[in-house]
């Protein structure tokens, strides 16, 4: 794993046991010696007995969790106050795998309110649990979201790793703004059990962390099929040893697809950024083959939103339905919607129009959703990322994975310029950002992307180009 400031890692090679840093980081935790960047929401209460107890290929670990991952010891909120005594007592399967496997779990990470999903204006990073998480590298612009504090927090070495959500965009995007690894794996092979929900189609758990090595052993550990939910049925059969597949040298011969068209509206900054990394990969002995079109997208934005409203509706009361009723007054959406609009702490910046849209659905078997499914995962994945590898013999595809970050003003005219994160979203397909440079101060990311399984080839591909690259510098002030 690599060094956090000041942490002395102890690594044995048989048992890769993190003892040190697991105590260190523990102890600095147990001491409420975090961070002012509003990254962490909750602190474990007993994060040194964990690290003194770490067994397994993890030992010692320090890891944090998005809140809106369960844990047995410590309330998960998704960052809304209606949720802030939500405590079932229960860990995640993906959590109970990483304690299995020896990490410290050292608290819950900020995230964006409901990750993204109840306001079109939400701003990211923001939360009524935990406050607005600030990008290290500029604290005036964008940590992105919704794993806005996990990426913070990896990024300043409060943990070498940690653990986001995606639906679309919510792991790459906070990643490459700040600099640091994120890698959404294909959907089903990270069970989404006990996470609050948005998307039974999109969603998916990965990690982000400094290193691709370090995600790849990460995914190692929570890959795997869970009963419990249906969507991991194929994951024991197609999970693999991610760190052992990895191959500094996996560009040598392989045919990258470059999406050019998803390009043009970047800064000189950012694209100059993406030429030196596509020279490095032919350097490195990838042939780069361009594609100056993309597939025929439109409307595909409009049936995603179809499907998130739709399936967040349904997931969403499926899930609070779960949850204990004492401790979690809001039993529905509708319940939830009436609390914000009673909770002035909840609208303060921003409304809740998507939830309020979520509520008019019609349920699953809308023949309108069902369409929007079927017509999107078809675009995305079969007429999309599918048709371009094929047609182009193409093993993945790279672009940029977003601009540099963004101002959080919403007035201000330095806005989001482009992102590639929708098509892999809603086919389900592996996509990994890796940082690439820099763009007036701020990271910027590329991404790899592949088809479905293709978790392995993806990672060992990012691999390759960060061993040849080495381009991410950590925050001037990091604490």
């Amino acid at each position: 794993m690599p060094r956090m400031p000041g942490a002395a890692y102890y690594v044995d090679a048989g048992n890769r046991s993190y003892m040190a840093a697991g105590l260190e980081q523990a102890i600095r935790f147990d001491q409420g010696r975090t961070d002012s960047s509003n990254s962490v929401i909750r602190v474990a209460a007993d994060v040194s007995q964990q690290a003194l107890r770490a067994r397994g290929e993890l030992q010692g670990l320090p890891i944090l969790l998005k809140d809106n991952i369960e844990t047995t010891d410590m309330p998960t909120t998704a960052g809304s106050l209606a949720l802030m005594d939500n405590a079932p007592g229960r860990d995640a399967p993906l959590v109970a795998r990483l304690r299995g496997a020896g990490a410290v779990i050292l608290g819950k990470a900020n995230l964006s309110e409901w990750a993204n999903i109840r306001s079109s204006n939400s701003i990211s990073g923001w939360s009524a649990v935990g406050g607005q998480a600030r990008n290290p590298y500029d604290p005036e612009r964008t940590p992105c979201g919704s794993s806005a504090g996990s990426a913070v927090s990896v990024a300043i070495g409060l943990a070498p790793a940690a653990i986001g959500t995606e639906t679309d965009g919510s792991i790459t995007c906070p990643a490459s703004v700040n600099g640091v690894v994120g890698f959404k794996p294909t959907v089903g092979l990270v069970s989404r059990t006990h996470i609050v929900p948005i998307s039974h189609s999109q969603d998916t758990a990965g990690p982000i962390t400094t290193t691709v090595e370090d995600a790849a052993i990460v995914l190692s550990v929570i890959a795997g099929s869970d009963p419990l939910d249906p969507a991991t049925a194929e994951a024991d059969a197609r999970k693999v040893d991610y760190r052992a597949a990895l191959d500094a040298d996996s560009l040598r011969g392989a045919r990258i697809g470059v999406m050019r068209y998803a390009v043009a509206n970047y800064s000189a900054e950012t694209q100059a950024a993406f030429e030196r990394s596509l020279q490095a990969m032919r350097d490195a002995g990838a042939e780069l083959v361009e594609i100056t079109e993309g597939p025929n997208q439109q409307g595909l934005g409009a049936m995603e939103l179809t499907v998130l409203m739709t399936e967040l509706k349904a997931d969403l009361n499926t899930y609070l339905a779960s949850t204990d009723p004492a401790q979690v007054k809001t039993r529905t959406l509708a319940d939830l919607i009436a609390f914000n609009e009673a909770e002035p702490r909840e609208t303060v910046l921003f409304g809740q129009e998507l939830f309020l849209a979520a509520e008019q659905t019609k349920g699953l078997d809308d023949p309108a959703y069902l369409e929007a499914r079927a017509s999107s995962l078809r675009m995305a994945g079969a007429e999309g990322i599918d048709r371009m590898m094929r047609e182009n013999n193409v093993v993945a595809l790279t672009a940029p994975t977003t601009s540099r970050a963004w101002t959080n003003d919403p007035n201000d005219e330095d806005r989001a310029q482009g992102s590639v994160s929708r098509m892999p979203a809603i086919a389900g397909y592996p996509h990994l950002t890796v940082p690439m440079g820099f763009d007036r101060g701020m990271p910027v990311g590329i991404s790899f992307i592949g088809g479905k399984w293709d978790d392995a080839k993806v990672l060992s591909l990012g691999y390759a180009f960060e061993q040849r690259t080495h381009a991410r510098r950590a925050p001037d002030a990091v604490q």
